[in-house]
């Protein structure tokens, strides 16, 4: 019901038109979208004479990839490995390079998006605990937990649950059978870990809240996960119309590692100050000012 109305929403929206010169980018419903989306939104303004039309915390991966299909959207950061084996039900591949080449062109063909250069991270999933119960029980990887599932509560998103890189996956390749899982909105795992509520928590490699909060991300041993690589998907008639998107925006390609994107996250998840600042100090760091084009 919630993707549902969220879908309606983004429907409705879109059916009002918009105005001319006007980008729409959106992102899904986690912080790191919250700042990703900031981030081109902010390049596109910086560097072009184009407004930019903020659709923030829309819903999850099929929300956003409705949304940007049928014109709710321009344009918002997708990641390889979910394109990958969420949206076109491929099994998850190992080498970046052939995820990124494989959903390109498949992106083109089926819908006439582009997958712009990637932003220079990969996010994967990550499995975290408590490190007191961590070093208790010694596990230090997904393959240790496997002898301790059954006594312990998982928590994770509710895509986590159905995808195909998700917990039916996860499971069979490591023999996961936990006591019991709690799904709930991303942003209270890390939450309910800290509290007890639950005892390992799938996350994602760049949350700022993992280091500051101190937790143990298990080793995946068995190299389960795919590349998750963060770049722009587009739709080709705005980059055609506006060619100085594709240039604003291949300016940010390779400039945010894992670090920093540890570091924005923390910034508004732990340090709690508001995104548009938190990105706006990034890219004045990084990227000299300029006259937009």
């Amino acid at each position: 019901m919630r993707l549902l109305c969220a879908g309606l929403c983004l429907a409705l929206a879109a059916c009002g038109g918009r105005s001319p010169g006007t980008i729409v980018v959106g992102g899904k419903n986690f912080t790191e979208q919250d700042v990703l989306a900031e981030l081109v939104a902010q390049q596109i303004e910086r560097r072009t004479t184009l407004s930019v039309d903020r659709r923030l915390h829309l819903g999850g991966t099929f929300v956003c990839h409705r949304a940007i299909t049928t014109g709710g959207l321009d344009l918002y950061v997708e990641y390889t490995g979910t394109a990958l084996t969420a949206i076109l039900a491929r099994p998850p591949l190992a080498e970046p390079d052939s995820v990124l080449a494989y959903t390109a062109r498949v992106y083109r063909e089926q819908w006439d998006l582009e997958w712009l250069v990637p932003l220079g991270f990969d996010n994967t999933f990550v499995l975290v605990m408590r490190p007191d119960d961590a070093e208790r029980l010694d596990i230090r990887s997904i393959s240790d937990l496997a002898g301790h599932a059954a006594g312990l509560t998982a928590g994770f998103g509710f895509e986590f649950e159905e995808r195909p890189d998700g917990y039916r996956g996860l499971s069979e390749r490591y023999s996961l059978e936990f006591r019991s899982i709690r799904t709930m909105e991303l942003g209270l795992l890390y939450r309910a870990l800290t509290d007890g509520q639950i005892d390992i928590a799938v996350g994602s490699a760049t949350d700022g809240l993992i280091a500051a909060l101190g937790l143990t991300v298990l080793d995946d041993d068995l190299a389960y996960f795919p590349p998750y690589e963060a770049a722009p998907v587009a739709r080709r008639d705005m980059l055609e119309a506006h060619p100085e998107v594709r240039e604003a925006l291949e300016e940010l390609g390779g400039l945010l590692d894992e670090r920093a994107m540890r570091h924005l996250n923390y910034e508004v998840d732990g340090a709690r100050r508001p995104v548009e600042m938190v990105v706006r100090a990034w890219l004045d760091s990084l990227l000299p000012s300029e006259p937009p084009r």
